[in-house]
């Protein structure tokens, strides 16, 4: 009789479905060029500018409200994204090549990407993915640094220059080795799309990273005729001034021409690209519905730095958000920053926990079910939690060091957060500022002599960030004065 028992069991078990298993967990990675915070209708809903795909991305994932990148400007924060780690751990501190003086020398720069890092595609393609790259890197001057070298398989529309290739074009002649010239009237944003499509088409069998770095929305200032020409009619039907407006930011030095800071949003130009790249995004997004790749596809969505608003054409205008790209303020820091997993994130959820760029890699590893490289990635945290529901990390503070002057007008600082305070400190004379985010989240109420207190809380664990990170600082020009140094106070 138990023979006949167990002979049954054995059937039923035999005969029992088997449990499917769950399919990799695949990525895509968008990064847009300089888009600004306030530049998409998720974030603002008055923007001028039209973002219908980026606006259902984050509909359809969560959206951080505090989310962001590493550095004011590009080179560093895709450091950060590869890495997991402070730029300033490699001195990677600018974008590379920026060596800008004025009143003093800035910090020595690293200017490449070392190979020694094991880059986020370098981690899963050890664990069966295949990678993609297509569009701005800046992360190398030289071919022997380029995504091929960093775990990408493939590599379309990256060569050693952050602009759009050699001519500065959106267009062909593209005079890139890693892209082909399209037809003529071809416009880079679809082509970059096109590319990805293609590999996600080509890979839908494995999993895959798509990494989609678009060269838009930087300088130079080049948009589509037709979609030119359809913000010109959007700006005149709203009534909104055709004329550039601008308010003051500030003036560091009494001999220095004050910066001047876009306070309306209604370039046409800007709004074609900025459409035009979102036009591109939703090729992608729905490439991955038709293939039904979508419901195992995490996406996440993010800018390098803040919207361009005090120089090289200021084209956008980021309040009440300060200042912009090249800038400490939170116009040049915090960004769009949004990441849809299906099965995981609440479709329309919001988030205010304070993250960054670091943030991406260790996230993406957990979800892909790969183990940890704390020794990599150690500067940033899995947002896992957070897609989960959680409504906080495991971490005090956030911080940046931007030892330089930037192209935009910014000043050589530090920068940290913690909770709703927000402390800046200027690497040219140590003067610190102290604001509540909060209550002031354009940061035009300096709290500090109110605080005296908190400010040197802060300011001392900024300085200890300093020396864990290996943070350096500007130098004196041949026989000038000697700049502000930490703990010369």
């Amino acid at each position: 009789m138990l023979r006949i028992i167990l002979l049954a069991i054995l059937t039923f078990v035999s005969c029992s479905p088997v449990p499917e298993e769950e399919p990799p967990t695949n990525f895509l990675f968008i990064l847009v060029d300089d888009l600004g915070y306030m530049d998409i209708g998720a974030n603002n809903p008055e923007t001028f500018y039209e973002t219908p795909n980026i606006d259902r991305l984050a509909a359809a994932g969560m959206r951080f409200t505090d989310g962001y990148a590493a550095n004011p400007v590009c080179s560093p924060t895709r450091f950060s994204i590869m890495t997991g780690r402070y730029p300033t751990r490699d001195g990677a501190t600018n974008y590379f090549s920026g060596k800008r003086e004025e009143r003093f020398r800035p910090a020595p720069l690293n200017d490449r990407l070392p190979l020694e890092e094991v880059t986020l595609a370098e981690a899963l393609k050890q664990h069966g993915y295949r990678t993609f790259f297509a569009g701005k890197w800046h992360l190398g001057p030289t071919e022997e640094f380029w995504p091929e070298a960093q775990g990408f398989d493939v590599n379309r529309g990256v060569y050693s220059a952050g602009a759009p290739f050699q001519g500065g074009q959106y267009f062909p002649p593209y005079e890139n080795p890693r892209l082909d010239d399209g037809p003529p009237g071809e416009h880079l944003p679809d082509r970059l799309a096109t590319e990805t499509v293609r590999f996600i088409e080509e890979n839908q069998s494995v999993p895959f990273l798509a990494y989609l770095a678009f060269y838009s929305v930087h300088t130079p200032l080049l948009g589509r005729a037709d979609l030119v020409e359809k913000y010109e009619k959007k700006a005149r039907e709203l009534g909104i001034p055709d004329e550039d407006l601008f308010g003051p930011e500030e003036q560091v030095w009494p001999e220095e021409t004050p910066r001047k800071n876009r306070i309306v949003q209604n370039h046409a130009t800007y709004a074609a690209m900025v459409e035009a790249m979102d036009e591109a995004v939703g090729k992608v997004l729905s490439k991955l519905d038709e293939l039904g790749l979508a419901e195992n596809t995490a996406v996440f969505f993010m800018s390098d730095n803040g919207g361009l608003s005090t120089a090289e054409g200021s084209p956008t205008a980021n309040l009440p958000l300060r200042g912009g790209k090249g800038w400490l303020y939170e116009g040049g820091i915090r960004e769009p920053f949004l990441i849809r997993v299906p099965g995981l994130t609440k479709p329309g959820s919001t988030n205010s926990t304070p993250v960054i760029s670091t943030d991406f890699y260790p996230t993406m590893l957990e979800l892909a079910g790969v183990p940890a490289l704390p020794d990599q990635h150690e500067d940033g945290l899995s947002l896992v939690p957070l897609l989960r529901g959680a409504d906080q990390l495991q971490r005090e503070d956030l911080f940046w060091h931007y030892p330089h002057y930037s192209n935009q007008g910014g000043f050589p600082g530090g920068a940290i957060r913690s909770g709703d305070w927000k402390l800046i400190e200027r690497f040219e004379d140590g003067r610190v500022h102290l604001y509540n985010l909060a209550e002031d989240i354009g940061e035009q109420q300096d709290r500090a002599e109110e605080f005296p207190e908190l400010v040197e809380k802060m300011r001392k664990r900024l300085h200890t960030w300093y020396d864990e990170v290996g943070a350096r600082f500007l130098e004196p020009k041949d026989g000038g004065p000697e700049p502000w140094q930490p703990g010369a106070r």
